[in-house]
C-alpha cells in the first residue's frame, strides 16, 4: 500500500524540481502517538538533540536561541514542547534508530519508483516536535526536502528561487557555509509566495534552495522533515559552489546552469578542485547555548 496516496504520473515527473503536494497515510501509524514520542525522545543521543526557541516577529531571525535538555526525559521533553514555545529537532533520525531506518527506506522506496528516473543519496529523516505557535523564520535549504505533518497544524510560505527573495551571491555565501541559512526577510514578499496551509495527513516538498518560513498553529505540532540529494540537485549545489570560488578568486560575476551542461560539469570540476585544496575554508557557526529546560516546570525557560 502507498505511503502517499495521490501520486500521478504528473506529479512522479514534476518531483525533485517543483513546488508539489501530496496526500500520505503516515499520521496514522502508532510511531507518532504520545508514547512513541517519548520513546522517541529517550532513544535519540541526547548530544545531538536540537532544542530552540524563538521571538513571535518573523523579520527578528537573530532571536533564534539554541538551548540544553540534559537529563529531561522523554515525556518531560514532550510536556515542554506542549508547555513552551520551543522546537525540538532531531536530526538524522534514521541513523539513529532502526525503525525510522527503516521508515526513510520505505519512503524513498515509494518516491523512487513513482518518479520516473529518480535516484536519491545523502538521506536526512528529521523529526520536528515543536510549540503552538513556534516558527521558523525565512530561510533555504542546499538540499531538496519534503515535510510530512504529523499532528497538528501549520502554515509554510513558499517563494521563488530568484531576486528579490534570494540572490545569487546570497545562495553561494550559504553555500560556502560562509553564513547561516536564516537570512534577511521582507513581509511584503509574502504576496509572492505559494501558501500551504498542512494539516495530519498532508505533505509538500519545494523546489531546490526555495525560501521558506513557518508558523505552527496553537497546539502541539509533529512533522517528519526528510532532506536528500539528487544527481541534479548535487550538481546544482556545486555550480553554486564553484560560482562562489570564481566570484571571491577572480572577481567573476558567473551564473547558475541547471542540469548537466558543459558548462556545469565544468563547474563541478572547479569546486570539486577548491574543495581538494581548501580553498574556502567553511566557517563554523556554532550557535551558544544561552538557556535550559526547567525540569520541574515544563516549558519554563532557565539561563544555561
Amino acid at each position: 500500500m502507498s505511503l502517499i496516496t495521490d501520486w500521478t504520473p504528473q506529479k512522479g515527473a514534476a518531483f525533485g524540481k517543483a513546488n508539489l503536494a501530496f496526500r500520505h497515510g503516515l499520521h496514522e501509524r502508532p510511531m507518532f502517538s504520545d508514547a512513541g514520542l517519548e520513546e522517541l525522545l529517550d532513544r535519540y543521543p541526547r548530544e545531538k538533540l536540537g532544542v530552540f526557541t524563538m521571538g513571535g516577529d518573523p523579520v527578528a531571525w537573530t532571536t533564534w536561541r539554541k538551548g540544553a535538555a540534559n537529563g529531561l526525559s522523554g515525556s518531560k521533553l514532550l510536556e515542554a514542547a506542549q508547555a513552551g514555545r520551543i522546537w525540538l529537532n532531531l536530526r538524522q533520525t534514521n541513523d539513529h534508530l532502526p525503525e525510522y531506518a527503516r521508515l526513510g527506506d520505505e519512503i524513498f522506496a515509494e518516491k523512487e519508483a513513482m518518479s520516473p528516473g529518480l535516484r536519491t543519496f545523502k538521506r536526512d529523516l528529521g523529526m520536528l516536535i515543536s510549540s503552538a505557535n513556534a516558527q521558523v523564520f525565512y530561510h533555504l535549504d542546499v538540499p531538496l526536502v519534503s515535510l510530512w505533518q504529523l499532528r497538528g497544524q501549520k502554515r509554510v510560505w513558499v517563494y521563488p528561487v530568484a531576486d528579490p527573495y534570494v540572490g545569487q551571491e546570497t545562495l553561494e555565501r550559504i553555500v560556502l557555509k560562509e553564513t547561516a541559512e536564516q537570512f534577511t526577510f521582507d513581509p511584503a514578499w509574502d504576496a509572492g509566495a505559494e501558501v500551504h496551509d498542512l494539516t495530519p495527513g498532508q505533505m509538500v516538498t519545494w523546489k531546490q534552495n526555495a525560501p521558506h518560513r513557518i508558523e505552527n498553529g496553537p497546539m502541539l505540532n509533529v512533522s517528519l522533515s526528510i532532506e536528500f540529494m539528487t544527481p541534479r540537485a548535487l550538481m546544482r549545489a556545486n555550480v553554486i559552489y564553484a560560482n562562489g570560488v570564481l566570484r571571491r578568486r577572480l572577481g567573476a560575476r558567473p551564473s547558475i546552469q541547471d542540469g548537466f551542461t558543459p558548462v556545469a560539469l565544468g563547474k563541478l570540476a572547479i569546486a570539486r578542485a577548491a574543495k581538494a585544496l581548501k580553498l574556502q575554508a567553511p566557517q563554523e557557526r556554532v550557535l551558544p547555548t544561552s538557556f535550559r529546560l526547567d525540569s520541574k516546570r515544563p516549558g519554563m525557560l532557565l539561563p544555561a
